[in-house]
């Protein structure tokens, strides 16, 4: 593992691996400077050593598939969380039972979950463009892990898949070109909101017509919870926006998740990593 993938984990651990808060207007990473390749936003954010104030409970962690698959059903976004005309995809669903793994030529498959892995679900969106318009093609993605330092490596391996492989092939006709990543640990650049979260960019080629098109992705975990979102269209007049459309149904889904596995608010404990 390289520097930077470890540094993010150590990172991580550091933070106390608890998450908190929601993204804001004022309070959430920077989506348009981190995308673009910027140093992460700052001014606003608190530092790592204040911690955040929310912790996962482990009396309410899934420990089976089973549970962990009703948990991701309970917390993903559809068609209606993402709104703005958002329709569902071919295909809609992956299979729980498998996840995306990035191979050593930097092609994805989807292969059977690691023994750290509970369960992962990816859905697929489509938002047509307006008048012609280029329009979107739209990710959101739950993984639950057993552990909240499984979560951790998850995270990192992410990170690292970018600096060895800044072209990724999706399937047959469609790559991600030019891929720069960010990592933000609690506390950075305006990360009030999760355990650590990540951000990346770059272009997506044969995914949508007249490309290349932008590509942007988040991910963030709460506890042993990693969510992901993902954009590939548009046009780069309209990313901010697009940008914007991606971040409001992430935010919903890490919301949810919080709901479903936070002690209450203002409770005391440290927090459990199976």
């Amino acid at each position: 593992m390289r520097s930077g993938a470890a540094a993010l984990v150590c990172g991580l651990l550091l933070a106390g691996c608890t998450g908190s808060g929601e993204p804001s207007a004022t309070g959430r990473p920077s989506a348009s400077r981190a995308a673009k390749g910027g140093a992460a936003p700052t001014g606003s954010a608190t530092t790592s050593a204040e911690g955040p104030t929310r912790q996962a409970d482990p009396a309410k962690l899934p420990t089976t598939a089973r549970a962990a698959r009703a948990l991701i059903r309970a917390v993903i976004a559809d068609e209606g969380t993402v709104g703005d005309g958002a329709r569902r995809g071919t295909p809609y669903e992956s299979d729980p039972g498998t996840w995306a793994v990035l191979g050593e030529d930097c092609t994805w498959r989807r292969e059977a979950l690691r023994g750290d892995v509970l369960a992962n679900l990816r859905r697929n969106f489509e938002v047509p463009g307006a008048d012609g318009a280029a329009g979107l093609r739209l990710s959101a993605e739950v993984t639950v892990h057993r552990t909240t330092l499984d979560a951790a490596w998850d995270q990192a391996r992410m990170q690292e898949e970018a600096i060895q492989c800044p072209g990724q092939t999706l399937r047959a006709g469609a790559r991600l070109t030019g891929l720069t990543s960010s990592a933000y640990a609690w506390g950075e650049g305006g990360n009030t909101y999760s355990d650590d979260s990540l951000i990346e960019s770059g272009r997506c080629v044969g995914e949508m017509p007249g490309g290349p098109r932008p590509y942007w992705w988040i991910q963030a975990t709460f506890g042993p919870v990693v969510v992901s979102a993902s954009l590939c269209g548009g046009t780069e007049r309209a990313r901010d926006a697009s940008v914007d459309l991606v971040q409001a149904y992430f935010t919903q889904m890490l919301r949810n998740v919080k709901d479903a596995i936070a002690r209450p608010a203002g409770a005391s404990g440290a927090q459990g990593g199976a």
